[in-house]
């Protein structure tokens, strides 16, 4: 009579590793999958209210470096441009709060895809502000920043919740405005795309999606 011998059941410590590794690499994927699917919802509406009021300080003080007559002085961009230093701070800032109470990462791959896709506009409008000023083209400064922002917040905001592209589209909206009015409108647009929408949109951010 032949003797039949019963093997063990393998355990999952004793799993063939090409099944072991294949399994993790399908957990991998599936975990990629999800994150790249999520939304970046560190967009912190509380900040985006203090970036407005930043910009309606910033409107104020720029008005007054006209004495005379109304037009885009060097101390009028120099006082946009810390505005804009300080609202970097009190995006990044704000964002890594609202990031921390949620207990989620900061730098998460939508995080990161927000950066990366609104970072070129943002170069871009940096090179376009060196070179209208060297032209003496300052009056297209203005609208230049209002569409290059609002196309990098649009892009960006791709990756965050719905209500950010919406407010992207705003901004283009008002460098469009800007682009074709007279020169003594683009303050008051300024301070109404800086400054208002920054306010209105930080409001909605912060009641629709925690802060």
């Amino acid at each position: 009579m032949a003797v039949l011998q019963i093997r063990p059941r393998q355990t999952e410590e004793e799993a063939p590793p090409a099944l072991h590794a294949r399994a993790m690499d399908n957990l991998r994927y599936i975990r990629e999958t999800m994150e790249s699917a999520s939304s970046f919802t560190a967009v912190s509406g509380w900040g985006q209210c203090a970036i407005g009021l930043t910009a309606l300080g910033a409107a104020y003080l720029a008005a007054r470096q006209n004495a005379v007559s109304w037009f885009v002085t060097a101390g009028w961009i120099k006082v946009w441009l810390a505005a804009a230093f300080v609202s970097l701070l009190l995006s990044v800032g704000t964002m890594w709060l609202k990031a921390r109470a949620a207990g989620a990462p900061l730098w998460s791959r939508p995080g990161r895809k927000l950066v990366l896709n609104f970072a070129p506009p943002a170069l871009v409008g940096a090179l376009l502000t060196l070179a209208l000023a060297r032209a003496h083209l300052t009056p297209l400064i203005p609208p230049t920043w209002l569409l290059l922002y609002g196309a990098g917040v649009i892009t960006g905001g791709a990756f965050s919740v719905r209500i950010v592209p919406v407010m992207g589209l705003c901004f283009m909206l008002v460098g469009v405005v800007a682009l074709f009015s007279p020169a003594s409108w683009v303050n008051i647009l300024m301070a109404a795309g800086f400054g208002g929408l920054h306010l209105i949109f930080g409001v909605l951010i912060a009641r629709r999606h925690g802060g």
